[in-house]
């Protein structure tokens, strides 16, 4: 089969993006393999899209491939100077993701927030009620400034995130709640709600698709969480549908990646070295495709409802000796999103490339994932330590922020 040329995947990106992707023809379409390293020039593109000598900006080229780049950071600093906005219109960046530690280092080493807590103190507001003021003023600002693109996209793209305190990821009735609450509270409808993927968030994600909030699933590390998660969104997709609510509530799942590799790297050889997230994600990709391509998932999207996209986070390369970009350039995929750091998001417009896309079926992480278990790497019992490790540790962020705001009162 030819190459397709780049105007041809620019049309691909532009389909997805504004079309509901219901059924194998997106499969199909996405099949058609791109080139080793693409960087062929004779394409409409905006100003400042294109470095010197013609060559095409490592993020320009994942959206044209037709994955969406969102920033995994927010601090109300890069809000005022017009660092976030420039991300936007240099770096191709259509949404952002944050946390409970992304706003402990936003709000402890700077200033920036202090007259809002003092000002919030004064009313009588402290605590986690104080925080998520906090945060919602920054998102709010932020989802307004992805809006272009969310509406440009029909709500697939232009989105920003806020989580539900991380103390509740394993109570199911607590999280319904707050999700609920924070949903009403933020007043966008660009905003997705955090929950953990958690077996006591998954019932959480159910009751809140169905509620019609929009949702980010946090904290997943496999492809079988992932499906957890999925089967959640679906239910409550169904439920809706039962209930003669409108089906089209927007989710996301978000698959973490790095994590994997900084867990193992005392106990792999050094051929097996930063290999494990990238197979894992594989295996989670081909889980995806396959069921967007399911007759569930068709007679759903038959109905009216839009496919749960799937997010990769935890993208920054942890490992000193490994590229920089070792993980934006092995996650590129169309339907996808990848959501990362400033530094990697510089980087990757410096001197990424999009290569080969991942492959549908999983490619070789069958192969991979079976030399780990030869040197003793257990891939069910590390994920799920994974996704206790994760939450314990944005527990620990949650209680740190805190003590950093009741620090400035």
């Amino acid at each position: 089969m030819p190459l397709p040329t780049r105007r041809a995947w620019v049309a691909v990106h532009d389909l997805v993006a504004t079309v509901d992707v219901p059924t194998g023809l997106f499969t199909r379409i996405a099949e058609i393999p791109a080139p080793e390293k693409w960087r062929p020039a004779n394409v409409d593109r905006g100003a400042g899209s294109e470095e010197e000598g013609g060559a095409v900006r490592g993020t320009q080229q994942l959206k044209e491939i037709g994955q969406s780049l969102w920033l995994d950071n927010i601090t109300r600093r890069m809000l005022n100077d017009g660092t976030l906005e420039s991300y936007v219109d240099d770096f191709s960046v259509t949404g952002l993701t944050s946390n409970p530690s992304i706003f402990d280092k936003a709000i402890e080493q700077s200033e920036d927030y202090d007259d809002s807590i003092r000002e919030a103190v004064n009313r009588g507001v402290k605590g986690e009620d104080l925080f998520f003021e906090l945060a919602i003023q920054d998102l709010q600002r932020a989802a307004d400034l992805f809006r272009p693109a969310y509406e440009r996209t029909n709500a697939v793209d232009g989105w920003a995130s806020l989580e539900v305190s991380p103390l509740l990821a394993y109570d199911t009735q607590s999280t319904i709640k707050e999700v609920a609450a924070l949903h009403e509270r933020a007043r966008r409808e660009n905003l997705y709600i955090k929950i953990p993927g958690t077996a006591e968030g998954a019932n959480a994600i159910e009751e809140s698709i169905f509620a019609g909030v929009p949702i980010n699933v946090t904290l997943l590390f496999s492809p079988e969480q992932y499906l957890v998660a999925a089967e959640a969104f679906m239910r409550g997709i169904e439920r809706r549908i039962q209930a003669g609510l409108a089906p089209s509530v927007p989710s996301v799942a978000s698959v973490f990646i790095s994590r994997w590799d900084k867990a193992v790297a005392n106990e792999v050889p050094d051929r097996l070295r930063d290999r494990l997230g990238i197979a894992v994600a594989k295996l989670a990709y081909a889980a995806y495709r396959e069921l967007l391509n399911s007759d569930r998932w068709l007679r759903l999207a038959n109905a009216g409802a839009r496919p749960q996209r799937l997010l990769w986070a935890s993208t920054g390369t942890k490992d000193p000796e490994a590229p920089d970009v070792l993980y934006v350039e092995a996650l590129a995929a169309p339907f996808t999103i990848n959501t990362i750091p400033d530094k990697t998001l510089r980087a990757f417009d410096e001197h990424g490339a999009v290569g080969q896309l991942m492959p549908a079926d999983g490619g070789d992480a069958e192969e991979v994932l079976a030399e780990f278990s030869k040197v003793g790497i257990n891939r069910p019992e590390l994920a799920e330590r994974l996704q206790r490790d994760g939450t314990e540790a944005f527990d620990e962020s949650w209680r740190s922020l805190l003590t950093s705001i009741e620090g400035k009162m």
